[in-house]
């Protein structure tokens, strides 16, 4: 299928590693031109040359902090200089989720705040920023990737987070898809990236089984049998971010091979 991607500029916040490095490579790969947006300069320029070079596409990078509002404004202008507009935004910029389970006696509010201010006024900063060129283009795709946790219990942090992507993104769906903007939600569960290894062993360590174990578990919660890969998830969110996808809008697609046992409707 030919996702019609040809062309069109994209942002990916988060872009120098893990699920939004990976959506830079799938959309760069469709014939997109990518702007990587990260706050480790190294990083992001090694991602940035990876991109470029696997690709052939015009490929930029912007250090940017979306926790920061003049930070994401600077960063929009300097992704407009230097792509000449943007038709596609991929918010996955957040602190990572080390799936330890925090009680209520030792939950930080510090942290949480943190949390809330990256991963969901972060996501929104950048699509108000984004809007008024969509608008006035008449067509746009933004894509928040949120996770898993929105649907289970376990971290007040982890799951209050996605779930208020989830809202954000059904909001802004209602207001925008009339202008040629489709909003979606893509929620991975637990995914093979570059941060796997430690995140795995933390487990390990906090149940007192091996990783092996940790393993076995994971892989005996999900339908297909194994966690998923970056680049598995990256291809839904090509798709999402693609003319061809226009039949969906305000979603949450779930992303994590399957829940074993759960029924969403």
């Amino acid at each position: 299928m030919d996702l019609q991607l040809t062309g069109k500029r994209a942002i990916v916040t988060g872009g120098s590693r893990g699920i939004g490095l990976a959506a830079a490579r799938a959309l760069a790969a469709e014939g997109c031109d990518v702007a990587l947006v990260a706050r480790d300069k190294s990083a992001l320029e090694a991602a940035r040359e990876t991109v470029a070079a696997e690709s052939g596409r015009r490929v930029i990078s912007v250090s940017a902090d979306t926790g920061d509002e003049e930070s994401v404004r600077d960063m929009v202008r300097a992704v407009v200089a230097g792509l000449g507009g943007v038709d596609i935004l991929v918010n996955a910029a957040a602190r990572p989720n080390t799936g330890a389970v925090v009680g209520i006696e030792d939950f930080v509010d510090a942290e949480f705040s943190e949390q809330v201010n990256v991963k969901v006024l972060g996501y929104l900063r950048c699509i108000r920023q984004v809007v008024p060129l969509m608008r006035q283009s008449g067509w746009g795709r933004i894509i928040n990737i949120s996770g898993l946790a929105a649907r289970s219990t376990g971290s007040v942090t982890g799951t209050v987070r996605n779930v208020a992507v989830s809202a954000l993104t059904k909001n802004l769906a209602d207001e925008l898809g009339r202008h040629g903007i489709n909003v979606n939600v893509v929620h991975p569960g637990v995914t093979v990236t570059e941060k796997t290894p430690e995140i795995l062993a933390g487990r390990a360590e906090r149940a007192g089984v091996s990783v092996a174990e940790v393993e076995r578990r994971l892989g005996a919660s999900v339908g297909i049998g194994r966690l998923v890969t970056a680049e598995e998830v990256a291809t839904v969110v090509a798709f999402l971010a693609s003319p061809v996808s226009v039949a969906i809008n305000g979603d949450a697609i779930a992303a994590g091979g399957g829940a074993v046992g759960h029924i969403y409707y």
